[in-house]
């Protein structure tokens, strides 16, 4: 079945320059192999679409049950360079837990 990833994780994001870093932490460890199967990078930078104009890199943390991600050139020049409403790519987290994900019954 289908659920928004924010059913199972919560999220945490930031940046430095132009990248936006965001985590992904599973509610329960249980979750963590959804996350890994799920969310990869190229469904990030699919979701995200023409915000991230660089690529996507996954760091996997099984200790924690959590994934991080760097969005390359996603936050239009970060900072002080940048025209955007959120150059700090602070909403970037919460817009990524609405990603759809699948899971069985089974795995929740």
């Amino acid at each position: 079945m289908k659920i928004p990833l924010s059913q199972i994780a919560h999220a945490r994001s930031g940046d430095k320059g132009d990248t936006a870093n965001v985590g992904i932490i599973a509610y329960q460890d249980k979750h963590y192999p959804i996350l890994v199967r799920e969310v990869t990078p190229e469904r990030v930078k699919a979701h995200f679409g023409p915000l991230v104009l660089g690529s996507v890199e996954r760091f996997e943390l099984p200790n924690l049950a959590a994934l991080n991600f760097l969005l390359h050139e996603s936050l239009g020049g970060g900072g002080t360079l940048s025209l955007r409403i959120d150059a700090q790519g602070k909403t970037l987290g919460a817009g990524l837990l609405a990603l759809e994900i699948e899971a069985s019954e089974s795995e929740l």
